[in-house]
């Protein structure tokens, strides 16, 4: 099981956001993708932060009270972000995720780009497949 590898099953095609855009816009994007959360990356696509449905949250009650925007993505998001890499084991990131609460990572490359996000529904899809593959083998022996 430890073969298994974050390359394996993270999305390829993130929602990315840039640092100036309006939450609103932000918002309007993580629905229409069903993500929770998306990196927030520079303009050669390297990572600066990420912005989860909650930090968009206190922002749209204050843009819904006075019926403007009044924050960009640069003014709400999270730039201390926890990261993995593509060739990093499914098993320790699920072992990371048991202590720590990202329900998201980007995967970055070694120059920080990002390639692609994980999530643990993409982690317990991989545990899942082994756990199938396992009973599998099992029922044959």
């Amino acid at each position: 099981m430890n073969s298994l590898k974050v390359s394996d099953y993270m999305q390829l095609r993130p929602v990315k956001l840039t640092a100036d855009m309006p939450v609103a816009t932000a918002v309007d994007r993580l629905l229409k993708s069903a993500h929770i959360g998306a990196p927030v990356v520079d303009d050669n696509d390297t990572l600066i932060g990420w912005i989860s449905e909650q930090d968009c949250l206190a922002s749209l009650l204050e843009s819904s009270y006075y019926c403007e925007e009044v924050a960009i993505i640069d003014d709400v998001m999270r730039t201390d972000v926890l990261t993995v890499r593509a060739e990093d084991s499914i098993i320790e990131l699920a072992q990371q995720m048991l202590s720590v609460k990202p329900k998201v990572y980007p995967v970055i490359d070694e120059h920080g780009v990002v390639v692609g996000i994980i999530s643990r529904r993409d982690v317990l899809t991989a545990m899942d497949k082994q756990l199938q593959s396992c009973y599998q083998n099992a029922a044959n022996i």
